[in-house]
């Protein structure tokens, strides 16, 4: 008897769909004396910067202009959030000398308005608030006329933890909501939407200007982020900055859609008139993004 055996075609994956970046995303690369000089200073004192951690598209710019955002507690985080390039792995030890070496350096650059980030240490007994606080401090020591934004973790909820960085007198405090309710699971599957209103509101509680931001891109719709808007003025939000999700590699959240320039100017129209103090809203913009105009 003859077998006859049949080819059995391979059926072909659907290929990812790759959405082409639009024109107004495309930004300058890094360069020029004031960059260089900037990069050269946070190396020689080995601090971190989240404007090179998180890839940012504004670095250039920023850098040049002689800003940037310091993130403290390492460079490792203990959160593994579907939409951020820094690493998560194993903790070190703390760092007790680096706010000291944070307010050197932004005594040296004179800056105007410090802004001041970490990555999330969810293992320590303060999840690091101290060392915004002390950091706060050192800078305040060498000008005491910048005012200093702190960008913070949630800290679990810890009221306590808050209270650390609160008593070392931020000008702003900062927390990201990041994206819309429904989308948690997948880009902040560690954190939780109602423990970042509540976070802002501690804060507005105490007298304190606070500010939050948010990415659109992830698979939101309009009425979703206008609905998380009302929430944040519900808390009394001053502060809110919205931009354009961008995948830092494949093995991140894909985007799920560029966002018209006029769907953001939509989102700042009615963020205005809803009550917030200032809006940012761009393709662009990112939490320190004109942080200086912010305040």
């Amino acid at each position: 008897m003859e077998i006859v055996i049949q080819e059995i075609p391979a059926v072909e994956q659907p290929k990812q769909n790759v959405i082409r970046k639009p024109e107004w995303l495309k930004a300058r690369v890094p360069g020029g004396e004031s960059y260089s000089r900037l990069k050269n200073m946070i190396d020689e004192r080995k601090l971190h910067t989240v404007c090179e951690e998180a890839r940012c598209p504004n670095m250039g710019e920023c850098w040049n202009a002689g800003t940037a955002t310091f993130m403290i507690l390492g460079d490792t985080c203990t959160r593994s959030c579907g939409f951020c390039n820094v690493k998560t792995g194993k903790m070190h030890l703390i760092d007790e000398d680096e706010p000291r070496r944070v307010g050197e350096a932004v005594g040296l650059m004179n800056l105007r308005h410090a802004v001041i980030t970490s990555v999330n240490r969810d293992e320590l007994f303060d999840g690091g608030a101290h060392i915004f606080a002390n950091t706060i401090q050192e800078i305040r020591k060498r000008l005491p006329l910048c005012k200093v934004e702190v960008l913070i973790p949630d800290f679990m909820g810890s009221e306590d933890a808050l209270n650390i960085v609160l008593d070392a007198q931020p000008d702003v405090l900062n927390h990201n909501i990041e994206t819309v309710p429904r989308l948690y699971r997948t880009v902040r599957p560690q954190a939780h939407y109602h423990r970042t209103l509540e976070l802002l509101e501690r804060a507005k509680i105490r007298g304190f200007t606070t500010k939050t931001g948010l990415m659109v891109g992830l698979g939101e719709t309009a009425e979703e982020v206008i609905d998380v808007m009302a929430d944040l003025r519900a808390v009394h939000c001053d502060i809110f900055t919205i931009g354009q999700y961008l995948q830092p590699t494949k093995n991140h959240l894909p985007v799920e859609r560029y966002v018209h320039p006029d769907e953001f100017g939509m989102y700042r129209e009615k963020g205005m008139a809803i009550g917030f103090k200032h809006v940012q809203s761009s393709p662009l913009t990112r939490s320190s993004y004109h942080a200086e105009q912010h305040v």
